[in-house]
């Protein structure tokens, strides 16, 4: 049986996410380490970083180490009218680190529905998102938000695209005064109310949802509602917030869409949505709704330190018999430790306990 408490912090949390995922009729995906750089230079926008390692194979492409797994997912798959595709993965990519500001391997776990996706799946995927967030950390919450309804309130005051982009921007900021700038300077100052309440539309479910009822009047709420009333059922429903300030790329994202803190870690570790806009792009009929977790981000966590590599260091030497060495690594293996046998101290192995079989009586 392998001892968690000498696997990774990364390790540990991809095998409880690995069975979360599997109950729910989730597949494993694989793929290779590398795709071609025109899939990801086309989709620049989409990924965490634009930054890839490239090189030429030996047929003159230009190929990369994958910095994502979604975009494979999608170029690799096939749309079937009423199936959907649910796959989980657990896999290295490569991009630059965010605390080292240089290229690493990073194991990055997450999972896609792609296919005849509905209002069930979009719950199903939040509430898996939830509950991985719990399974890292027990101090968590979840953002959701609804492009479609941040939309629609910004092009019913002005429906041109480049007042759409310089709205989202302040409203991500939540940077009221730019966008009050922004409303007079496009003629729409009467709108500016209405849509900096985006900004401060955050918290409790029901609390945001009747604020909504009062503010506006689109069909977006109604679905919001009914996605809040489901949510309802989930064990860590209080976990789950809205935030209208969560916007992502429109070009890409549409819906719904959330992303996931943790206590100790300033920046969001999970992220995802809907993006059918991405699948359109791709040549896709399909909808899909998914997320990643950034377990790099996390892996600095308290929880993570491993005070010892081993239990007990076994120290023999040349006259030591070799049956006393394999009876006693034995013996200290049933007892639950782990051992290292070595014929002299490791630098910079760390062990809870020496044993000197050099010695005579064998004494610690």
């Amino acid at each position: 049986m392998i001892d968690e408490q000498q696997m990774s912090f990364e390790e540990r949390n991809s095998n409880k996410l690995r069975s979360l995922y599997l109950k729910y009729g989730y597949l494993p995906y694989k793929m290779g380490k590398f795709e071609e750089y025109e899939l990801y230079l086309r989709n620049k926008d989409f990924l965490v970083s634009d930054r890839v390692i490239t090189f030429n194979d030996t047929n003159g492409r230009l190929m990369a180490l994958k910095p994502d797994v979604t975009l494979s997912i999608i170029k690799n798959g096939e749309d079937v009218k009423g199936v959907k595709q649910k796959v989980f993965y657990n896999e290295n990519v490569y991009r630059v680190s965010e605390s080292t500001h240089r290229f690493k391997e990073i194991l990055q776990t997450g999972l896609e529905c792609i296919g005849d996706i509905d209002l069930y799946d979009i719950y199903e995927v939040i509430s898996l998102a939830t509950e991985s967030l719990s399974a890292i950390s027990d101090d968590f919450y979840i953002e959701v938000s609804n492009l479609d309804f941040v939309r629609n309130v910004i092009i019913s005051a002005f429906d041109d695209a480049e007042f759409v982009s310089e709205v989202l921007a302040c409203i991500s900021e939540k940077n009221s005064h730019d966008l009050k700038l922004i409303c007079e300077r496009y003629s729409v100052a009467d709108a500016y109310e209405k849509i900096s309440s985006l900004i401060s539309l955050y918290g409790d479910r029901k609390t945001v949802i009747s604020k909504l009822h009062d503010l506006f009047d689109c069909p977006e709420i109604e679905k919001l509602a009914y996605l809040s009333e489901m949510l309802d059922h989930s064990i860590f429903s209080d976990k789950i917030k809205f935030d209208f300030s969560l916007v992502n790329d429109m070009n890409y994202y549409n819906g719904f869409v959330f992303k996931g803190f943790v206590d100790g870690v300033c920046c969001g570790v999970l992220a995802g949505g809907q993006y059918d806009n991405m699948m359109k792009k791709m040549n896709r009929t399909s909808g899909a709704v998914g997320f990643a977790i950034y377990l790099d981000r996390i892996e600095d966590l308290h929880h993570d330190k491993v005070e010892y590599d081993v239990d007990v260091l076994l120290l023999y030497d040349g006259t030591t018999d070799a049956n006393k060495i394999a009876s006693t690594v034995s013996q200290l293996i049933a007892t639950g430790v782990s051992v290292s046998a070595q014929k002299s101290i490791p630098e910079k192995l760390r062990y809870k306990k020496l044993m000197d079989l050099r010695k005579k009586d064998g004494n610690c």
